[in-house]
């Protein structure tokens, strides 16, 4: 009996987190940070895409929803899976549409989200000035395009302005799942 009353305690202080915005805006890096600052850990969603998907974004192609959905639920289930992850993960996705943040609470309930804001051209010189990332430049303004930023209903969600260094916007971050 003394195990039963643990798991519900355990299960509360678990923390399964999306660390959301368009490609550019720092997600693995900041969604890195935090997981390292909560001392879980840390997975970045784009190695959960599937061959064809990562092709199709080399190329240039947007990825349609059906190219997604498989993709949120790897993210879903990953979330959810406290036996992988028992103390919680930290996910870098995009999670750009509501309905896809919402795939994700559907298969991982009592998910956060942590959305990465930041002005197109901040970005856009971001993206210009690192390498090695599969993701084109090219691709920023269908990503813009897709965004539907967070609603003030979406309780679940805290936003962070990311103009800031990467170690003060993951400091933001934190501080603002504390509260």
């Amino acid at each position: 009996m003394g195990g039963e009353r643990r798991a519900p305690e355990a299960a509360a202080k678990r923390v399964a987190l999306v660390v959301m915005g368009v490609s550019g805006s720092g997600k693995s890096t900041v969604a890195a940070g935090i997981a390292a600052a909560l001392g879980i850990a840390f997975v970045d969603g784009d190695g959960l895409h599937a061959p064809e998907s990562v092709a199709r974004m080399q190329a240039g192609t947007p990825l349609t929803d059906a190219d997604r959905w498989p993709w949120l639920g790897r993210i879903a289930a990953r979330l959810a899976d406290a036996d992988a992850s028992p103390a919680g993960l930290v996910i870098a996705c995009s999670a750009l549409r509501r309905a896809y943040r919402d795939r994700i609470r559907a298969g991982a309930p009592g998910v956060r989200f942590v959305f990465l804001d930041g002005s197109a051209e901040l970005i856009r010189a971001r993206m210009a000035g690192r390498g090695g990332h599969y993701m084109p430049e090219s691709l920023l303004a269908s990503q813009l395009a897709t965004l539907e930023p967070p609603g003030t209903d979406e309780h679940d969600v805290r936003r962070v302005e990311i103009a800031q260094p990467a170690a003060e916007v993951i400091a933001a971050a934190v501080r603002a799942l504390r509260h």
